[in-house]
């Protein structure tokens, strides 16, 4: 990125040229196997754009208002790439409801929905309440994002208090007979991440589980989600961690 760019506009145009020149598509059939949607992709890699991300918030003097204004800009282009860009150029203090709703709407592909989530609206204040009100929401990608958003702030939000957890659990195992598997495998990731924070979380998790299998028997998500969280959590290697087998 040139040495003389600084206002946010200029920086989003350099970024959108930076990523067409970057653009691979013969990455775009690998992409599309793993489930990434490809239809507005270039198949660049994400150590490239996280790269470019670095370089755009320096060239920004890493001011928030003007790093916001950036991430609002690369979102708008309409690239799966800018998507991207914008949750690792985004400030999360400067996002709002309105912002949140808005982009959570527009999600078509798991890894955007799961960047956005870890890297810009986790640490946003809002990123509590939108993980068990997004939780129950009908559409797939923002059903998933709430569920990320529980996964996320499990590992990442260290001081907060476990027992604020558990309320996540009881909408898992709510929602857990939704059989769409964007949504079951991020459910079953929310699961295994907070019932490896604690001991107390351990043990509510694993009964979350066994809820889950009791409630939803005919669900075949529900089964493999509680069931491949169990293998975790009772394995020795997170008993261990938690102080659970000496």
């Amino acid at each position: 990125m040139s040495e003389h760019t600084s206002e946010p506009a200029a920086v989003a145009e350099e970024i959108i040229a930076q990523l067409r020149t970057a653009a691979r598509p013969a990455n775009l059939e690998g992409m599309a196997r793993y489930g990434i949607a490809t239809k507005n992709a270039l198949g660049v890699s994400v150590p490239l754009m996280r790269t470019l991300a670095r370089d755009a918030r320096k060239r920004l003097g890493r001011d928030k208002a003007a790093c916001h204004e950036l991430a609002a800009l690369v979102w708008a282009n309409g690239l799966h790439e800018g998507q991207l860009m914008a949750a690792f150029v985004e400030a999360p203090a400067l996002v709002d409801e309105a912002q949140m709703e808005s982009w959570v709407l527009e999600l078509d592909s798991w890894d955007t929905c799961d960047q956005l989530m870890i890297n810009a609206f986790r640490e946003s204040p809002l990123g509590w309440p939108k993980a068990s009100e997004w939780s129950t929401r009908p559409e797939e990608f923002v059903k998933r994002a709430g569920l990320v958003l529980g996964a996320t702030l499990a590992v990442h939000d260290k001081n907060r208090d476990d027992a604020d957890f558990l309320p996540l659990l009881a909408l898992a195992e709510q929602e857990a007979a939704d059989e769409r598997n964007m949504v079951k495998k991020a459910l079953n990731w929310q699961i295994r991440q907070i019932g490896k924070r604690s001991a107390m979380l351990n043990a509510a998790a694993i009964e979350t589980c066994e809820r889950i299998l009791a409630r939803h028997p005919n669900s075949k998500a529900a089964r493999w989600a509680a069931r491949g969280a169990l293998r975790e959590l009772t394995s020795d290697a997170v008993r261990t961690r938690l102080g659970l087998l000496g």
